[in-house]
């Protein structure tokens, strides 16, 4: 334990000059933190006091690093309403839908493609279908785009992804967590993670005047410590019965967005929800060791290609279901190819079900490749649109001619 907070200290000064780097450069952090992480670690140096392998402090910082994952659900909650999904309309359903499947089914044949047995193949499908909400909406914000005719849809099938990844990290963590080995056994535990979500929403939004009363506390620090209190025992409860510690906190949000104090705790919680959710991302590049990754190279590229395609024909399927054009529906596909925060929550998930070795460097490069080429995409969606439709000639609309300026008064 010798310096243990002196060891702290330093990982968040490492997190902290990265995330400066990658604003100056107007970049997702998320990347940084993770490739951080990867370069410290047991192999890296110790320097006098400084001692960059973080083997003393580890542990702890594993554990700041799974509060993050906590907090980062639990917002993700805070700023979804299940109303929201009823007022979106059949455009975002039916869209959310054929992105889910289409990718869905792409990362199930990719899996047992390439020898993964049924478990892994779950955890692997479900690093590749959910994308990262965190660099969608900061890319949205930077290039300006909130206005375009496809933003309702990119933010519809986000919103749509988050509640595929509460119920299919019930069912992932039922399946890979619990103890069954029969298909009975496995559905069984995956009901009652299912029947737990499904009965801790509806009573929760029947408790909503009871919160609002039980949360009218004028002093913000009782408020906070009631709040984190309820989220943390919320999260371990669930976690008793297989239900990911991470939804416990997301349903926990959940309900706490249908009370009247939801604006007061999405304010107090972000300043926690970016400190602890940094330490996540550097904590998970940390149990990366580098010299390990090579191993799954050439799994990762074949995901990333298999993504690409995937997102493309379900953002212009998308597109054009909801009456879209051509170009509009290609700028869905490009913008959601980011893969981040999710993809990592769920590979946690085999990791600590102690599935095959290669899933942990496949999640760290996915992830890191497609963080890196989402913003890319997003940017130039314009050229690779006009490239793409010089071949596919959607766009078959001419170019209207010049109007002659009248000359006449009035």
């Amino acid at each position: 334990m010798d310096h243990m907070v002196l060891e702290i200290g330093l990982a968040v000064i490492l997190v902290a000059l990265v995330g400066i780097f990658a604003t100056k450069i107007r970049f997702s952090v998320i990347p940084f933190y993770i490739l951080i992480g990867m370069a410290v670690g047991p192999h890296a140096p110790t320097i006098g006091v400084l001692d960059f392998t973080f083997v003393n402090s580890a542990e702890t910082i594993h554990f700041l690093g799974r509060l993050g994952v906590l907090f980062l659900l639990f917002y993700l909650g805070l700023e979804f309403s299940v109303g929201r999904l009823i007022k979106s309309g059949r455009n975002i359903a039916v869209g959310g839908t054929i992105y889910i499947i289409i990718n869905f089914t792409l990362g199930l044949l990719f899996g047992f493609a390439t020898g993964f047995d049924f478990a892994e193949t779950m955890v692997l499908a479900g690093i590749t279908t959910i994308s990262s909400s965190a660099i969608v909406a900061k890319v949205l914000v930077d290039l300006k785009r909130t206005a375009n005719s496809e933003t309702e849809m990119i933010l519809g099938i986000i919103m749509y992804e988050d509640i595929f990844l509460a119920v299919y990290l019930s069912v992932l963590s039922g399946l890979v967590l619990s103890d069954e080995s029969s298909l009975g056994g496995v559905l069984l535990s995956a009901s009652y993670a299912l029947g737990f979500m499904l009965i801790f929403l509806v009573l929760g939004r029947k408790a909503a005047p009871l919160l609002n009363k039980l949360l009218n506390i004028r002093s913000n620090e009782l408020f906070i410590l009631l709040i984190f209190g309820l989220m943390f025992f919320v999260a371990g409860l669930g976690e008793t019965i297989h239900v990911a510690e991470a939804i416990g906190a997301l349903l926990f949000g959940l309900v706490l967005a249908e009370t009247e104090h939801m604006k007061r705790i999405e304010h107090l919680i972000l300043p926690f929800r970016d400190f602890f959710g940094a330490l996540f991302f550097f904590s998970f590049g940390l149990t990366i060791e580098p010299s390990k990754l090579g191993g799954a190279v050439w799994l990762t590229l074949g995901a990333v290609a298999l993504t690409l395609f995937g997102n493309f024909i379900a953002g212009m399927l998308a597109g054009k279901s909801a009456g879209l054009s051509p170009k509009a529906s290609s700028n869905i596909g490009l913008t959601i190819v980011s893969r981040g925060e999710f993809s990592i929550i769920v590979a946690n998930v085999g990791i600590a079900a102690n599935l095959d070795d290669r899933l942990q460097p496949f999640a760290a490069l996915y992830v890191l490749i497609l963080a890196i080429l989402g913003p890319l995409l997003t940017k130039e969606s314009k050229h690779i649109y006009k490239g793409l439709n010089f071949i596919f000639k959607w766009d078959k609309t001419k170019p209207k001619p010049r109007r002659e300026r009248s000359t006449s008064g009035g």
